[in-house]
């Protein structure tokens, strides 16, 4: 099977036609094109769903807020708060606004963001926060019941795999192989081992469930051509769906042909 020409663009200023090369489109789902025009050129769309935080900016964050979902702000992106998965309402939300929001604009499917927060916050105290992963994959599971034909990308949340990948269709890789360093305000190289680790990880998800289907996200300087070759050519070589782009993902990138 070929590479899956695919794109991650989070905002609505893009014309249509930068998008003629790619058969995946994973778009904010607030901010985006017209989805019509896509559909009618046999685009598969994915809408953005952040699940283990919620941006002051999404017009439910108030209601969450006064539901005591929220725990703390995340440092890296001032505006964005933890949730607390284990709330039952959260799941509440999530099935019954939240992914029907995202489906009646017209998308295929969802794109699940953040749930690398369970693993992170639970690894940080396991006392006070025991139970976030068992809560996030039980999450995965309830979307997969109630909506079994719609299709699910989850973004890294590693230590869901075990139990979790069964419920998607597809995963993806963010920062494999390059990513962005926000102190220096640089794009960089990820450290060899931290690399392999990630790569073996998602190797071992689609050997488990061959039919899942792994994309990966790289970050780097799009006027570097030569290098954005390589990164593409690496993920492909690691079996991949690959895609490069800068850390806003405010700019449609083109493969360098």
């Amino acid at each position: 099977m070929g590479s899956v020409p695919w794109v991650v663009y989070y905002s609505d200023k893009a014309n249509i036609r930068q998008f003629e090369s790619f058969d995946l489109l994973v778009l904010d789902s607030k901010y985006h094109p017209a989805l019509q025009p896509l559909k009618a050129q046999n685009k598969k769309m994915l809408g953005y769903l952040s699940l283990g935080e919620v941006e002051s900016h999404r017009s439910y964050f108030t209601e969450v807020k006064n539901q005591n979902m929220l725990l703390m702000e995340n440092k890296f992106w001032p505006g964005s708060f933890f949730v607390d998965l284990r709330n039952p309402l959260w799941t509440q939300r999530v099935i019954e606004d939240l992914i029907p929001a995202i489906l009646h604009q017209g998308f295929d499917g969802i794109f699940i963001d953040t749930m690398d927060n369970p693993g992170h916050l639970e690894r940080t105290d396991p006392v006070k926060y025991k139970g976030m992963v068992k809560a996030a994959v039980n999450l995965l599971r309830a979307i997969k019941i109630h909506y079994p034909k719609v299709p699910v990308m989850l973004n890294r949340g590693y230590e869901l795999y075990p139990k979790g990948a069964q419920y998607v269709e597809m995963v993806l890789g963010e920062s494999i192989y390059t990513d962005y360093d926000f102190d220096k305000k640089a794009y960089k190289v990820v450290k060899g081992k931290d690399y392999k680790l990630q790569v073996k990880w998602l190797k071992d998800a689609k050997k488990k469930k061959p039919s899942l289907q792994v994309f990966t996200l790289d970050y780097w300087d799009p006027k570097d051509k030569k290098g954005i070759e390589q990164i593409y050519k690496v993920q492909r070589t690691n079996g991949f769906h690959p895609y490069v782009s800068t850390i806003k993902l405010d700019t449609v990138i083109q493969e360098p042909r």
